[in-house]
C-alpha cells in the first residue's frame, strides 16, 4: 500500500514538474466558413474561456465539435436547432442567438484557423453589420 502511494505521489509530482507542451487548446478559434460569404463578420470563439470552464469531452464528444478549425459545417440554423454552439448558447445557459456581436466579432476576411490568445487583434471594434461596399469587395 504504502508504495503505491509514493509511486501515485511521484508521478502527480512528475506532472508538476516537469513542464509540459502548450498546444492551442487556450487560443481562439476564427470560424469563417460562412461568415463572409453572408455578409457576417467571422466568429471569434474563446477557444481558452470554454477550456478553463469545461473538460474536452464536452464539446468534442458530446457536442460533436471535431478536433479542428473548421472541421464542422456549422450554420446559424443549426445552432439555433441546440446543435453545436446553440446546445449551451440558447437563452438559458448564456446568451442566444439574437446577440450576434457577441460571437460574430472577427475582422472580415480572417481565415478560418486557431490563432494564439489574439483577442485584441482578431476582434473588429463594435459590432457593425457589412455594408455594400465590403460586401461587393468579397465577391
Amino acid at each position: 500500500m504504502f508504495r503505491s502511494a509514493m509511486i501515485g505521489l511521484l508521478g502527480v509530482i512528475a506532472v508538476l514538474v516537469m513542464p509540459q507542451p502548450v498546444k492551442a487548446e487556450y487560443a481562439d478559434v476564427v470560424i469563417n466558413n460562412y461568415a463572409d460569404a453572408a455578409g457576417m463578420r467571422p466568429v471569434v470563439f474563446p477557444h481558452w474561456y470554454h477550456r478553463i470552464r469545461f473538460r474536452c469531452k464536452v464539446c468534442h464528444a458530446d457536442l460533436g465539435f471535431a478536433f479542428k478549425a473548421g472541421g464542422n459545417k456549422i450554420t446559424m440554423a443549426k445552432i439555433i436547432d441546440g446543435q453545436f454552439c446553440g446546445a449551451c448558447h440558447n437563452g438559458e445557459i448564456s446568451w442566444s442567438v439574437e446577440n450576434c456581436g457577441m460571437c460574430h466579432s472577427g475582422i472580415p476576411g480572417t481565415p478560418t484557423s486557431i490563432h494564439g490568445s489574439t483577442v485584441q487583434r482578431l476582434v473588429a471594434p463594435t459590432y457593425k453589420a457589412l455594408d455594400e461596399k465590403e460586401k461587393a469587395q468579397k465577391k
